[in-house]
């Protein structure tokens, strides 16, 4: 059964960073969506930055930026008829698989072999990926974490959904909800209904779902199948500082 994704966020106070891949209702363009949230000041002072074929973040205030590990990285990259969306530097891991061609056809789960979970005890943050197919809207998902915070004890999960259905997709975030640990997300991806043709619509919808103290900044794409091309959106609850 799908699920209202504007509902389940609105009421999780912070599920973390999440991503949400399926189709638009109109079954010719496929979504993307990544959020970040932060509840330090540290998480917080980011915005996402526009760079070649996806986004990178910065610091909003570089004077500010306490400890760049784990917090500076690119969370959206495009090679050749992929996009890479991840909440951490396994996004270069997986672009540098793909561009080499290693292991063809299970690159992103081969590069997320080399990767573990993010060592920032006593949460152990997850690493959630995914992956999308610019001609045929196929996509994957995976996330990396510990077996109930235990460090010594990786899980790597994996999910592949080659025939999307319009108007819904799959989220995933790093975290179940708030907590100290954060316990980190559980079982399959949530199916949701994708209701909104306009990338614009669907970024506010989620946006204004979002926790409002701790939300920070939010990235959606569209791809046109037929064609490959894509129309961006960011939006960023801070600016950046001007030096």
């Amino acid at each position: 059964m799908k699920k209202n994704l504007y509902k389940f966020l609105a009421g999780n106070e912070y599920p973390g960073r999440g991503i949400v891949i399926g189709m638009f209702p109109d079954g010719e363009k496929a979504m993307i969506a990544y959020w970040i949230m932060g509840r330090s000041p540290n998480s917080r002072n980011r915005v996402f930055e526009a760079i070649p074929g996806g986004i990178r973040t910065v610091a909003a205030d570089p004077a500010k930026m306490e400890d760049p590990h784990l917090i500076i990285y690119n969370p959206v990259l495009t090679i050749h008829e992929t996009t890479i969306v991840t909440n951490g530097d396994q996004t270069d891991t997986v672009y540098r698989f793909i561009r080499d061609g290693l292991y063809p056809g299970y690159s992103f789960e081969a590069a997320l072999a080399t990767r573990l979970f993010e060592d920032d005890a006593p949460n152990y943050t997850p690493r959630i990926s995914g992956v999308v197919d610019m001609r045929l809207g196929g996509y994957k998902l995976n996330i990396l974490k510990t077996c109930e915070g235990n460090p010594a004890s990786v899980q790597r999960q994996t999910f592949d959904y080659p025939q999307p259905v319009a108007g819904e997709g799959h989220f995933i975030s790093t975290y179940q909800k708030n907590g100290a640990p954060i316990p980190s997300f559980a079982g399959e991806p949530m199916r949701v209904a994708i209701d909104q043709n306009d990338p614009n619509e669907l970024a506010g919808k989620i946006w204004e779902s979002l926790n409002e103290d701790n939300k920070v900044s939010l990235f959606v794409r569209a791809i046109t199948l037929a064609t490959g091309d894509y129309e961006d959106v960011i939006l960023n609850k801070y600016t950046v500082v001007e030096g």
